[in-house]
């Protein structure tokens, strides 16, 4: 087709005629609304940068010589990242003579990864470098899920609250209304006085 018939065709059908394959022999062209394509495409890329998960790996450092009780907070915080969807890297750092017993430490991050098994899976197998061991876990759910999940919870915990105030209001006023309905004692000078002083 000429192209003075695609720019006449796209003038009745009030639409644009636009080139599609440039350097193909002889050049393609399409009649279309430019502008809704436009608006269109531009609407998908943002439809995929939303839906899209930026996934952080967060780092957890321990000792060999870790304590029971820093060892449950430490497992806290790892369960925590990998509930919010974080890929968690767990770095267990040698000093010393501990260099000689890395069976220590490949046992202390298998207890740790027996321990969060419900929330993430080992990615990475536990591996020397260095004066370090280093294991990567992963979490179970996508990143997007926990988003959604977290902001589920927080709706739900908001509206409990908003029911709790409601009804402390409702239990107040019935308070109030129950203790304005009695006759009230009227109240004269001798009330302000010292009921130790005699009259």
């Amino acid at each position: 087709m000429r192209v003075e018939d695609a720019l006449r065709l796209a003038a009745e059908n009030d639409l644009d005629l636009v080139e599609v394959a440039p350097m193909a022999r002889p050049p393609v062209a399409k009649l279309m609304d430019y502008g809704k394509f436009k608006y269109e495409a531009a609407q998908k890329v943002r439809d995929a940068r939303r839906n899209q998960s930026n996934v952080t790996t967060k780092e957890m450092k321990l000792r060999l010589k870790i304590d029971d009780h820093d060892y449950e907070t430490k497992k806290g915080h790892v369960v925590r990242f990998l509930k919010a969807g974080d890929k968690v890297k767990i770095t267990i750092m040698f000093r010393g003579r501990e260099q000689s017993r890395p069976e220590l430490g490949m046992e202390l991050l298998k207890r740790l990864a027996d321990d969060v098994t419900e929330f993430g899976y080992v990615e990475s197998a536990p591996k020397q470098d260095g004066r370090n061991m280093l294991m990567v876990l992963g979490p179970t759910k996508k990143k997007t899920e926990a988003r959604a999940e977290h902001a589920a919870d927080r709706d739900r915990r908001m509206a409990e609250r908003r029911e709790a105030a409601e009804q402390e209001r409702q239990m107040e006023a019935e308070m109030r209304a129950a203790n304005s309905g009695g006759h009230k004692k009227k109240r004269g000078p001798a009330d302000n006085m010292d009921p130790d002083i005699d009259l």
